[in-house]
This record gives structure tokens, sequence and C-alpha cells, in this order.
């Protein structure tokens, strides 16, 4: 026997955690038994530490073989055609970084396509490749905004997948119940069965989907164990009744104003004020009327405000929250929470029968028109008014950015929802007409896709005039990639007088040229690879 088997036989410790805390002192402040501190003390320590897992794994049991899985149930859905499963294995396959460096060169991004191809697809009703399951969950996995999209294409093999792999059972806790399905609408003893003994997920999941098809029910059924919910429980449910809100909903959202909870009773009162004809939004309008008038003393026409004193115990039971942030003043606070809550209807008869252009239009005394103008424009966005939304918008040509009435890009953003999407379209245009891109970014955000053509041809003149301009195009990558994922498919012919690579003028950025011509490259060819899936997507002809 040599002397460091000895060494091993004398210092291996019975104990497997003995092995760990030498290892994770050191063997110079703890040296195995019969061994001094040095070079040898390690080379004990490990070999006595391959000893004891030898050891350790040979002492194993076996353990009785798990039960195996059941069958994954069967997707009735069409196949997808062939070539619409190669292009989504081509898609799947690409992964933000694999070239290794920042530039993107002419290649498209294809993970910004996967949104758009998962939506045709499930548009049309196909299945997914079998095989190309994993590669779905873990593209899933890895971003959230995927996932509703990509969980309706799996369908139910994916969840029974989910069942047989921890990294993918963020798919179980986004569908309702992991898996188990919303009862059918005729099913009322199941829906009330799911909704008394179900998991809060499964709750939200029956409540939201009788509420999209009989919002009367929903209610009811959210009535009938109200008083029991917790509070967090309450919000959540509460927030439910967005869909399909109506004037029947007013008595229930009337008793949640007296709700032990702060964020229940301001969610009601927000519910309430989207109602114009509301019990709470007329007591809203009475307490902002209170607060403005039209001072007709003057040459010209003025709104003058005055903010309330106090904020009361009924106005804070109508939603008004009393303690104002920090940095604001409590009048100006307990003044924009009632305008903003006021029907925007209530204004004109409070200020001479004009109308909402008319009213933006008027100046505003002592630096309140910030204050009112935002309230305006939070109340038209909640009660989903395109009248006041444009005159809160003014002209898209109009020389200030920020509009007559919009404190910021992003108000504006929020009052353009309230249009259809052909005004949209064309109100964005006629902005970066006159604003450029720089401005126009997130008012892009909120067009419909793909854009009108009037939308596409006003981004693209922009670009031409930026590159004209000899800047570089990282100052409009953002708009680049909206263009890309958002340009009719259609446009790609009209782009190919963009490809080369154009003079540049004295003053441009030195190489801005090059860069400009392979971006437009990238842009054509990712709206032809559009095109492309579009077709593979089609039904195949009769």
């Amino acid at each position: 026997m040599s002397r460091t088997t000895a060494a091993v036989d004398t210092a291996l410790p019975g104990d497997w955690e003995e092995l760990v805390t030498t290892a994770v002192l050191g063997t110079d402040r703890r040296a195995p038994a019969g061994v001094g501190p040095g070079r040898q003390a390690a080379a004990v320590l490990l070999d006595a530490a391959a000893a004891a897992t030898v050891r350790r794994r040979a002492g194993l049991r076996p353990a009785p073989a798990a039960e195996r899985p059941g069958s994954a149930p069967e997707d009735r859905r069409p196949a997808l055609p062939p070539a619409a499963a190669r292009r989504l294995a081509m898609l799947l396959a690409d992964r933000p970084g694999a070239s290794g460096t920042g530039r993107r060169g002419t290649a498209p991004d294809l993970m910004e396509l996967l949104p758009q191809w998962l939506a045709v697809a499930n548009a049309r009703g196909f299945a997914p490749p079998p095989a190309l399951l994993p590669a779905l969950l873990d593209a899933a996995r890895g971003r959230t905004d995927l996932r509703p999209s990509a969980l309706r294409f799996a369908g139910p093999r994916a969840l029974w997948l989910a069942r047989l792999n921890p990294d993918w059972r963020f798919a179980l806790r986004s569908a309702p119940g992991g898996g188990t399905s919303v009862p059918a609408r005729h099913d009322t003893e199941g829906i009330r069965r799911l909704w008394q003994e179900g998991l809060f997920a499964e709750r939200v999941a029956v409540l939201g989907a009788l509420r999209s098809r009989e919002p009367a029910a929903a209610r009811d059924l959210l009535a009938s164990t109200w008083a029991t919910e917790r509070a967090e429980d309450r919000l959540m449910f509460l927030d439910s009744l967005r869909t399909g809100l109506g004037p029947d909903d007013e008595p229930f959202l009337e008793q949640a104003l007296a709700d032990r909870s702060r964020n229940v009773r301001a969610t009601a009162a927000e519910l309430l004020s989207a109602l114009p004809g509301s019990a709470l939004a007329r007591r809203m309008a009475v307490r902002a009327g209170a607060c403005v008038a039209v001072d007709r003393t003057r040459d010209t026409p003025v709104i003058v405000v005055e903010a309330p004193h106090e904020c009361d115990a009924h106005m804070e039971r109508d939603g008004v929250v009393a303690k104002a942030p920090a940095g604001r003043g409590e009048r100006s606070w307990w003044f924009g929470q009632l305008a903003e809550s006021a029907p925007l209807g209530s204004w004109s008869r409070r200020l001479g029968g004009r109308t909402p252009r008319e009213i933006v239009a008027l100046p505003v005394a002592d630096d309140w028109r910030s204050e009112l103008h935002a309230a305006w424009c939070r109340a038209a966005v909640r009660q989903r008014d395109p009248a006041w939304s444009r005159a809160l918008l003014g002209e898209p040509s109009a020389p200030e950015a920020g509009g007559p009435g919009a404190v910021s890009l992003a108000e504006r953003a929020k009052l353009l929802g309230t249009l259809g999407p052909a005004e949209r379209a064309e109100w964005v245009a006629g902005f970066i007409e006159t604003h450029g891109l720089s401005e126009a970014f997130q008012l892009l955000g909120v067009c419909a896709v793909p854009w009108a053509a009037p939308l596409g041809r006003a981004v693209v003149d922009a670009l031409n005039i930026a590159r004209d301009a000899g800047s570089y195009p990282w100052s409009f990558s953002g708009v680049m990639g909206l263009a890309e994922r958002c340009l009719d498919p259609s446009e790609a012919g009209r782009l190919d007088a963009l490809l080369a690579v154009p003079d540049e003028p004295e003053d441009a950025s030195p190489g801005a040229g090059g860069y400009w011509s392979e971006a437009f490259q990238r842009l054509v060819t990712t709206l032809r690879l559009r095109a492309a899936m579009l077709a593979e997507l089609s039904p195949p002809a009769p």
C-alpha cells in the first residue's frame, strides 16, 4: 500500500459533509486527519472525495420505474404547408447576436418577424409540426411578449410537454389552469364550480371568458363571492369589468366605492367615470364645473380655474386620492382628478356651448393650462371620445410638436388610440412631414400594421431626406426596425432606387452612405421575406 493510499484510508471521513467542510475551509486551515498542511494534504483530500463519491454511487438503490407519460393530446387543426413549416424552422433557429458582431448587415432580423408569422398562422388556424414544439417553447421562454401567440399556436401538446420539462413550466402558468379549458357557454354548473373551487388563474380565465360573451352573467358571478374575496383578488377581478363596460355595471361599481381597499375604490371610480351617464360622473361634473369658468370681462374670453381648497370625505369616496405625490401641490392634484373624471360633454354646457376645438383654443389664466389640458387628455382616452381627442391633438402640421393640449408625445399617442386606423395613420403621416421622424417614434407604435400607404410613404421619404443630409442611419435605427416590421410588403419595389450608395456631401458623416445603402437593402430584403411568409401561409388552392 502506498503512502498516499494509506493516508486516504486513514483520513477518509465517514461523513460526506466533513469532506465538504474541509474543502470549503481549505487544507491550509484544516488538513485531513493524519496529514500535515501542505501540497500533500490537498491531494489526499481530492483522493478521499473521489473514493467517497464512488462509495456513495455504489450504495444507491435503484428506484422503482416512474410511470410512463400518457400520449400527447391530438391536435385536429390542419398541418402547416411544407414551405411554411420550413420557414418556421428558420425563424426559430435564428438567435440574437449569433454572428458575434454588433452590425447586422443586410440580413433580416428573423426573430423580430416571428410575432407576425405567429399572428398569421393563428388567424388561419394551422397546427405546428410536433418536431418544432421544443424550439417554439424555448423561444417563448426567452420572450414573454411571444407567449400568448406562441402557446395558442402550439396548442394542447405544449401543455403536455410543459409538464415534462421544468424549463417550460411557464406554459402551465400562462395557460388558464395549466391547460384546464374554460367550460362551454351552456355549462352553467361547470362555470360556477370552477369559479368557486378553481385556482386563481382558472378563476381569472373563466371570469374573463364569460365577461367577453355574457357581461351580465360575469358580473353576477363576481358579485356572488365578492364579500369573501381578498383585496388583491377583488382588484384583479374588478379590472375584468373593463371588457363590455356599460350602464348595467353601475350599481355594482357604486357598491365597490365603499370597499375596504383604497385601490379597489379607485378602480371602481375610474370605471364609473368612463360611463358619462353614471351618478359618479354627474357628481364629478358638478365639482369640476364649480372650479372652471369663462371670464368674459376681458377683451378675449379666458378660462379661469379655482381649484378646490379641501378634499372632503365625499370626494375620497368617489375615488379622489387626497395625498398628493411628492412635488405636486394638493389643490392642483385634486383639481386634476376632478377634471379627468367629469364627462367631457359637460364642458360644452359649462363653457357657453362651445365645441371641443373652441374650448381647447381658449387661453387659460394663471398657468392652469397644462394641468387642465392634461386632465382633458386623460378623460378623452378614458371615455374614448374622438371629438375631444382631435381637438387636443390639433393639426399635425402645427408648429409645436407638443400640440395645443397634449403635454407630451406619449399623451398624443394615447389620444391617437381613440381614432380609427385610417385617421390615425393619416394624422401621423402629416406629423412626420412637418416634424420628422425623431419626434414621431412613439406615434408610429400605435398605428395599425401594415402601415397605410400615406404613412408608409411619409416614413420612407423622411428616411430618404435623412440619408441625403448625410446623417448616420444609427440615429434612425428604431424607426428603421419598425419599418421592417410594419411597412406594407408591397412597398418593396418602390424602394429599389434607394439601394445604391449615394454621393456623400462634403459635411456628411464619413461612410454614412454605405451604411444607409446597407440599411435600405435590409429593409427591402425583409419586406420581400414578409411577402413570402404570407404567401407560404396561404391555404392551398382547391
